[in-house]
């Protein structure tokens, strides 16, 4: 989107809001005329004290012209005073309603989305932002009118007292300000459009650098860091580029803020002998040069100042006002599917052929697996000793921050033992080597990754060479034909961005099923879906080939495995959920029963 057509769905708006405001206009208007008397005044009677007073031998009326020039400050800080007061009139109104557009945007959005889990959240982060925004469009406001109302009446004044004083000085005068103030806008639509593309650039690389560290364990745990180093190093490579581009134009900002902040005053010493023989007067001259230095020019350079960088911002902050609010993380709710019997069990998916745990072999085998995170610290899995056989299902559960999560990382080779084995189909779960994806498992982290790609390329991530067909069943299996034509179908592009966490963990799961390792972890990657769908995941997952650990969510997910491993930090206790609840005193408490 170019910032020229920006500019026109902006102007129109702007031109509307200014004719609704013509009062304070012509308050700011007035007070400004008082300004420009001012800087009238300050170089004239600077002349005259010249000419009419010291130059001609009376000094009285020379002192007398200076104390003229003198008294118009006063003047012009009265007229400042009241253009804050009139400019009050234009600033207040416009962020008031920029507010009042930002709150109903917001609550739009959750009104349009009301099941979604996490719209509160979302949409109170978003009217944060807004209402922050309203706030940058109103400072960025009031300086653009301050600068420019400032350098027309300034100029205006400075002009005009030109040419009372001689008119031949605006010959001298005119021509380099003009050309270095043409300069300088031709500038500002270019720079403008590099300015807004290294921001945009800047904000997509700070939310991949997020996205990528907020699902880090799920990245590393299936080989995907350098396909996001590369994602990342594009995002990089191009800012840098926008930041050189950027970088050029500046110098040729900083040579039209020079050509128009330097040369008047160059070419009116280097006109001086011209203009004497042409009767000017030393006066007029000084005079001229006191206009320049002391209210032309440095109103010239806060207006370029001003436009170079609060006009960009502002255009940006009022397109996205006026064109809506950018997309919000699952602001398009997922269509439920169809709905079933309650009281029946989700069928479970045909097991699709693929490789199993070599024969023989326990799928995990745990021998005396210690881990603690620090030399002296108290281990969080303690002697832990557990053969998981292949095909089977197990949970495990256990209080919060007990070390359900460290044990899948264990499992999943992230973290390497104190002391014990972790085995995974009869070879150690950290091979020797570099990290990287590993076929005999898949971890499913809580906060999955989905990588920046078409869907199809994130289903397929761990087994690219899936046919059509076996990504069609796993869409149908876990029944993500909602999520997929939403997003365009399989071979949509997807923007994490605009994935709520369930979106990104259902994709996730969709991925786990698609590949061929015989071992699934899931830590608590079903959290955030309804529990209807997290229990159809599972049992899909469950009845594909190969073995399935679950660190549960929901105490559900342990009635649903053949085995429950309780971890309580001192003992683990591994057996069926009806003998579990005999035996386990800790298991009754999480699962609410009572002693039999």
């Amino acid at each position: 989107m170019s910032d020229r057509r920006t500019a026109h769905r902006v102007l129109p708006q702007a031109r509307r809001f200014l004719r609704g405001r013509k009062r304070d206009l012509l308050v700011l208007a007035g007070w400004s005329v008082l300004e420009s008397a001012h800087t009238f005044l300050t170089g004239y009677g600077v002349a005259r004290a010249l000419d009419d007073g010291f130059l001609a031998g009376r000094t009285g009326t020379g002192l007398l012209w200076l104390a003229v020039a003198a008294l118009s400050a006063p003047l012009g800080g009265i007229a400042v005073r009241g253009v804050f007061g009139g400019l009050a009139g234009l600033v207040e109104p416009l962020r008031d309603g920029l507010v009042r557009r930002a709150v109903s945007q917001a609550l739009a959005s959750a009104v349009s989305s009301p099941a979604r889990p996490d719209a509160a959240a979302a949409d109170s982060a978003a009217v944060s932002r807004l209402v922050h925004q309203t706030e940058m469009a109103r400072d960025s406001f009031a300086g653009l009118v301050l600068t420019t109302r400032s350098f027309l009446f300034t100029a205006f004044g400075a002009l005009l007292g030109m040419a009372a004083l001689a008119p031949a000085l605006l010959l001298v005068v005119l021509p380099p300000l003009v050309l270095g103030l043409g300069l300088f806008l031709a500038t500002l639509a270019p720079m403008a459009a590099v300015q807004r593309a290294f921001l945009d650039t800047d904000e997509a690389l700070s939310g991949r650098v997020g996205e990528a560290g907020a699902g880090l364990r799920d990245v590393v745990a299936c080989g995907g860091v350098r396909t996001v180093a590369e994602d990342v190093g594009r995002l990089v490579t191009a800012e840098e580029r926008l930041a050189r581009r950027l970088a050029r134009w500046a110098g040729v900002r900083t040579l039209a803020l020079g050509g128009a902040g330097r040369l008047p005053v160059v070419a009116l010493v280097a006109a001086t002998p011209w203009l004497l023989d042409g009767g000017v007067t030393a006066g007029a001259l000084l005079g001229a040069l006191t206009y320049l230095v002391q209210s032309l020019l440095p109103a010239l350079h806060a207006l370029m100042s001003a436009l170079g960088a609060a006009g960009t911002r502002l255009l940006v902050v009022l397109d996205r006002f006026g064109t809506g609010t950018p997309p919000l993380p699952g602001d398009d709710p997922v269509t439920p599917p169809a709905p079933e019997d309650p009281g029946a069990a989700p069928p479970p998916a045909p097991r699709r052929p693929g490789p199993e745990a070599a024969p023989g072999r326990a799928a995990v085998e745990l021998r005396g697996l210690t881990f603690s995170y620090g030399p002296r610290a108290r281990p969080v899995v303690d002697a832990l000793d557990l053969v998981v056989e292949p095909g089977e299902h197990l949970a495990v559960v256990g209080p919060s921050g007990i070390g359900k999560s460290t044990l899948l990382a264990l499992l999943a080779g992230l973290l390497t033992p104190v002391s014990g084995a972790a085995l995974v189909d009869g070879a150690p779960a950290r091979p020797a080597g570099p990290p990287g994806p590993d076929p005999r498992r898949a971890l499913l982290p809580q906060r999955a990754h989905v990588f920046s790609g078409t869907v199809r390329e994130n289903l397929c991530y761990l087994r690219p060479d899936a046919t059509p067909a076996e990504v069609e069943e796993t869409v149908e299996a876990l029944r993500l034909g909602p999520l997929v034509r939403r997003l365009g179908g399989p071979d949509a592009a997807v923007d994490p961005r605009g994935l709520s966490q369930g979106e990104r963990q259902h994709l996730a799961l969709g991925r786990a099923h698609l590949s061929h390792a015989p071992l699934l972890l899931l830590d608590e990657a079903t959290c955030h879906l309804d529990p209807e769908t997290e229990e159809r995941a599972e049992r899909t997952l469950a009845a594909r080939p190969g073995t399935l650990i679950v660190v549960a969510h929901r105490l559900s997910s342990a009635v649903r495995a053949d085995r429950v491993l309780v971890l309580d930090g001192t003992r683990a206790a591994c057996a069926a959920h009806e003998a579990l609840l005999g035996t386990s005193a800790l298991y009754r408490d999480l699962v609410g029963a009572s002693p039999a």
